[in-house]
């Protein structure tokens, strides 16, 4: 194998880590690999005019209770209204007095009050549907909305085109695939999985950090890559490694060598009141972060705002030990989320970026219409609500309703597939193209007849 980096070497690609990796020769890096991005811009796969549009996916893991957030029943009985009560906002719809900086900020989004799956009531059924529009079924691993973008349009520059933050999500109880992966597309379009809190006074990220052969390598080696490779290449293309080449790896090698990517990541550069804006907390610095990344040129961006519903106050008000109680989403989560969001959406505003920006809010389902014994709601993935900004949504409306208890739609019932179209058509693919399926069939980006939310542009 070839080490580009230093006097070790490495035996095999198997099992090891990006930073392993650095030290092999990756066709990726000196740009041997075929251009998805052409090929779809040929076929019309992707419009030109929306080059610029991007997308924050903010997950809401845990799944916020419809009734306590932007579906509110006050008109119904205490077991079903809650404890809170609704605010006017500058849309035409009302909020939670949990969410008052929502209000502030209501012109600049649109909510769908409709939202539902039929996939069964455990998280990660819901991560998968929500993520990917469909169901993992059959040993299907269906790509991330992420990672379709990736493959279609390609990255900007250094920089991934597709990033997590924090992290990946851990357990969700059902032992499942979580859907952010690049699933059949293969593993060169997983995200680039930031692995860091940048919150922390001392926030690094891991991939930014030079391994210990790294220390002599300067940017003209980059220069270099084409002429060492080409000199192995008949030999290293036949070994079984280079078949498991992951675009990931070389992403880590041109993070690391890039110094716009590092002031990507570089949140010092940021005014103190500015980060202040946004809370000094892990979520409200990677709604920060994700702006920055988009400013720098990434497509997408999932944030995460939980990595696990167990012993970690979320969205999964249950109501006891190890899941959270309504006091606690009333008192830790929702001003959290509710001051980050904001900060978000006037940034990209002021910023000029809202309206090249889709910034969307899924969860895994919505909450049971009536408050358990424990004083909390359950999984209830027949209703719940979803919320888009920018990338071409026109703001300050309601799509969709729910029926008196919020139990299941009323009006517009909207899919999981409708809601990751409406991604691909604010980002300007086609929702007819298709990309390399299982078995390098054509697999179409949506189902047929799929469509996205018409009503959020029109």
């Amino acid at each position: 194998m070839i080490n580009l980096t230093g006097r070790g070497k490495s035996q095999t690609c198997n099992g090891q880590t990006r930073r392993d990796f650095l030290q092999v020769g990756t066709l990726g890096a000196v740009g041997l690999g075929l251009p998805h991005y052409l090929a779809a811009n040929q076929q019309g796969a992707v419009d030109p005019a929306k080059e610029g549009r991007s997308c924050i996916m903010i997950f809401n893991l845990g799944a916020p209770s419809q009734l306590d957030t932007f579906d509110m029943k006050p008109e119904a009985p205490a077991e079903v209204r809650g404890p809170f009560k609704p605010i006017s906002t500058r849309g035409d719809f009302q909020v939670s007095e949990i969410l008052p900086k929502h209000a502030e900020v209501a012109d600049k989004f649109s909510i769908v009050r409709s939202c539902f799956h039929t996939a069964a009531a455990v998280h990660d059924a819901g991560w998968q549907m929500l993520q990917t529009g469909r169901q993992f079924t059959g040993g299907t691993n269906y790509p991330h909305a992420g990672a379709v973008v990736q493959y279609l349009r390609g990255r900007r520059g250094d920089l991934p085109a597709h990033v997590v933050l924090p992290e990946k999500m851990g357990r969700g109880g059902g032992n499942l695939p979580n859907g952010q992966a690049g699933g059949f597309l293969g593993k060169s379009y997983d995200p680039f999985e930031l692995s860091a809190d940048p919150s922390q006074p001392n926030f690094q990220v891991p991939d930014l950090l030079p391994p210990d052969q790294l220390g002599d390598v300067r940017i003209d080696r980059r220069r270099r890559m084409r002429a060492a490779i080409e000199g192995r290449l008949a030999a290293f293309e036949t070994a079984e490694s280079a078949r498991m080449l992951d675009e990931n790896f070389t992403a880590a090698y041109r993070l690391m060598s890039s110094p716009e990517a590092r002031a990507a990541f570089d949140l010092t550069q940021e005014p103190q009141a500015v980060r202040e804006r946004y809370g000094m907390n892990r979520f409200g610095q990677c709604c920060l972060l994700a702006r920055r990344l988009i400013q720098a040129g990434v497509r997408f961006v999932t944030i995460n705002t939980f990595l696990t519903v167990f012993n970690e106050v979320t969205w999964d008000i249950h109501g006891t030990k190890p899941f959270t109680s309504i006091e606690g989403m009333r008192d830790i989560v929702a001003p959290m989320y509710d001051q980050a969001y904001s900060a978000l959406i006037d940034d990209l505003d002021q910023q000029g970026m809202l309206d090249d920006t889709l910034v969307t809010c899924l969860a895994e389902f919505g909450r049971t219409p009536k408050v358990n014994p424990a004083g909390g709601r359950d999984h209830w993935p027949q209703c719940f609500t979803c919320t888009f900004a920018g990338g071409g949504v026109r703001g300050g409306r309601a799509i969709g309703a729910s029926d008196p208890i919020a139990a299941v739609p009323a009006d517009r019932p909207t899919n999981p597939g409708e809601i990751v179209a409406t991604i691909f058509h604010s980002l300007g693919l086609d929702l007819h193209a298709e990309i390399p399926g299982p078995g390098s069939r054509p697999f179409p980006l949506v189902d047929f007849g799929t469509r996205e939310i018409r009503e959020l542009f029109s």
